[in-house]
């Protein structure tokens, strides 16, 4: 046997202090000799600060730099951030786009609100000196957001619909332009700044009034499952044709807003086609040839991503030199990403967190402190502001809706798509800051418009409530036959096709019959038509095999929701479910998997709720029913209708006045368990309520650790 050579722990402690000893001192001498050079150099103590006023008290902010360019520039990005996810959250609760919260907290922290209500807060957090710093980390966040809308933009989808949509979209833009126009003549003296032409004040007015927020749109068809309905196809087809052409012609209020003689805005007109040309025709060949030969491989490398990322640059530097914008070239860009899925979504996934969440609020803080409603000090100026969002509502909500009854849609689609099209939000915000830079609208004007974008963003939502309300569907969302009812939830695609196998093994081949929905929601409203699409496919592949196996159908619902437990909820009510079954997750800050999401899955909805503890669930053979009192014998009902091909056993934890039968189709034995034995081990599920879970939990019962699997039941009468 070797003796052991291996220091001890304790000597090993003592040995590290020894070392750390000596250094010490050897670097104090060096330190204090050092110190000579000084005095011989003629180097003399710098006197404190506090010396200089001895009634003073040390200067904290000076000491932590407070005020130095880099410290404002993180506080403030910090602030911003947390101010945009925490309004966005609570838009998210009253069912609206999470960036009217961002647009809100934008305006909250500007002049508006914070800097009348603590105008030194507002000094401390955006002091003048910091805009310009602020102003360009939001332009990058600008350009990388409108590239990656370029990229959602579906070119094949536009091939197939644009057809149905261009009359749709064409007169959701001539409609309001032309209102716009018209309202900017008798606005223009009033509202107009001082040296500026009507021309490119009355344009921008009718961009604002005829543009449609593609992004923010096809978000709320996302949010609400229409995605796959021809009215959704066909609202986000018109949304995407109205961004192109306001997009162009947005550009070309630029150039001639920009150009001082009519020479010089047909020379920028005749530059921004050659730009157009080169980079449909010349660039997106050459980025075609670089997907084809990347996207086999598992990820694309540093190499591409630079390579795309310079065009987008280089893109958006040729537009600013030209004259319209640096904005129209990153959009641009975007489009001409070659139409490949993969490719696309791995380039968006590499962008988007940084543009949407870091930079991009940093452009709704800016256009806040530009924001001052302050300034609408009169009553005339509130009528000024109605006005304009009259027309605006006008135009875009009453234009698009009879373009789409003329086109053959039923009222209530016609009206729907009115409201979808009538959506502002970011697009708006942009256009309206590309004004406010080059001249063309006065800070009172600016501000009136931004008011008018948050407006009919906010009434999106509504809207669509009371025109569904005002036109009930014929088609029943619910199943209108007795059979049970069963609302599958999962995350994972795993999972899916897990649960819908363990309620198809319970509950099928039953007299009354199944009928069952598989709902999949993606957490997170900022994703793109194509990604969503994709996520869909992926999410239910589990599911359809199962579903493939069995012979069965099932229904799918797909959707992207803010809040998912929320989202879960809500559909689980308004289809009148008998029953909705989820997976368990543990709540992060504790080790109950019935607390959390869970706990709020009991107690909010209107049905009966299974938790799924999965240990490795397969095929369920035997199945176990915990009842500890009266109060579960509902466990035994419910067990009466189990697919006959189960075995189940009923055990009593304690005395039950009502004694177990077995008057079903299934053979339900009342059974001792004596877990000494351990021969809870025989079964594949085990199936209990809440109460009786958390109280054998507490006792320490082998079967809440054991590795059957385990069903949780909430009944809804119990709760």
């Amino acid at each position: 046997m070797k003796p052991d050579r291996s220091v001890p722990k304790f000597s090993g402690s003592l040995l590290n202090l020894a070392i750390i000893a000596v250094v010490t001192f050897l670097l104090w001498q060096i330190l204090n000799a050092g110190k000579a050079f000084e005095t011989s150099a003629g180097f003399e103590k710098p006197a404190h600060k506090m010396v200089e006023n001895s009634n003073s008290v040390f200067n904290l902010f000076e000491v932590i730099n407070l005020h130095h360019p880099l410290s404002i520039l993180i506080l403030q990005i910090l602030v911003i951030i947390l101010a945009s996810r925490i309004l966005g959250w609570i838009m998210s609760l009253i069912n609206q786009p999470t960036v009217i919260g961002e647009i809100l907290a934008g305006i909250m922290l500007g002049p508006s609100l914070l800097g009348l209500l603590l105008p030194g807060a507002t000094a401390f957090l955006f002091p003048v000196e910091s805009l310009g710093n602020l102003q360009v980390l939001s332009q990058v966040g600008l350009i990388l957001f409108m590239f990656i809308i370029g990229m959602e933009l579906d070119i094949g989808l536009l091939r197939q619909k644009a057809k149905a949509a261009v009359f749709i979209s064409n007169t959701s833009i001539v409609v309001p332009f032309l209102m716009g126009v018209a309202l900017a003549y008798f606005l223009f003296e009033s509202f107009a700044p001082a040296g500026s032409r009507f021309i490119p004040f009355a344009l921008f007015i009718g961009i604002a009034m005829s543009i449609t927020a593609f992004p923010v749109l096809a978000r709320i068809v996302q949010e609400r499952g229409m995605t796959r309905t021809p009215l959704g196809m066909t609202a986000i087809t018109c949304a995407a044709v109205n961004d192109l052409t306001a997009w162009g012609i947005l550009a070309l209020v630029v150039a001639i807003a920009n150009a001082t003689a009519v020479s010089g805005a047909l020379f920028t007109i005749f530059l921004s086609l050659l730009y157009v040309v080169v980079m449909l025709f010349v660039i997106r060949p050459l980025l075609n040839r670089v997907a084809l030969k990347y996207t086999a491989r598992e990820t694309i490398s540093k190499q591409v991503v630079a390579l795309v990322l310079s065009t987008m640059l280089l893109s958006a530097y040729i537009t600013e030199i030209i004259g319209i914008h640096a904005l129209f070239g990153a959009f641009m860009a975007g489009v001409i990403i070659p139409d490949n899925v993969r490719f696309k979504q791995i380039m968006a996934e590499k962008l988007e967190d940084v543009s949407l969440v870091l930079l991009l609020p940093l452009f709704f803080v800016y256009t806040g402190l530009r924001t001052q409603i302050g300034l609408l000090n009169d009553p005339d100026l509130w009528l000024t502001g109605l006005l304009v969002v009259a027309v605006a509502v006008t135009g875009k909500f009453a234009g698009s809706a009879l373009a789409a009854k003329y086109t053959g849609q039923s009222w209530k689609d016609s009206l729907l798509m009115g409201a979808l099209m009538n959506t502002r939000g970011l697009i708006e915000l942009v256009a309206l800051n590309i004004g406010y830079d080059i001249g063309v609208l006065s800070p009172e004007i600016f501000t009136i418009l931004v008011l008018m974008a948050l407006v009919t963003t906010f009434m999106t939502g509504p809207a669509l409530a009371l025109i569904n309300h005002l036109f009930p569907s014929e088609e029943m969302p619910v199943f209108k036959s007795k059979a049970m009812n069963v609302l599958i939830s999962f995350g994972p695609s795993a999972a899916g096709g897990k649960l819908t196998s363990m309620v198809h093994r319970l509950f099928g081949n039953r007299n009354i019959g199944l009928k069952i929905t598989a709902l999949h929601l993606t957490p997170n409203t900022e994703i793109s038509i194509k990604n969503a699409r994709q996520f869909e496919e992926d999410a239910f592949r589990k599911v359809k095999e199962v579903a493939l196996a069995a012979g069965i159908e099932i229904r799918q619902i797909y959707r992207t929701a803010e809040n998912v437990t929320q989202e879960i909820i809500k559909t689980a009510n308004r289809g009148k479910y008998d029953l909705l079954v989820v997976g368990s997750s543990r709540p992060l800050l504790s080790q109950d998997e019935t607390g959390g999401k869970a706990r709020y899955f009991f107690d909010k909805a209107k049905c009966d709720v299974g938790l799924l503890i999965d240990r490795g669930l397969g095929d369920i053979g035997k199945v176990l029913i915990m009842m500890e009192s009266d109060d579960e014998i509902y466990l035994q009902e419910l067990a009466r209708g189990f697919n006959p091909d189960c075995r189940i056993d009923a055990t009593c934890l304690l005395p039950l006045s009502v004694p177990v039968n077995d008057n079903s189709t299934n053979s339900i034995r009342q059974i001792v368990i004596n877990e000494s034995e351990k021969s809870i081990e025989q079964y594949d599920l085990i199936i209990s309520s809440i109460a009786c879970y958390r109280n054998q939990r507490d006792a320490g019962a082998a079967w809440v650790d054991g590795k059957a699997s385990i069903l949780l039941i909430s009944q809804r009468d119990k709760r």
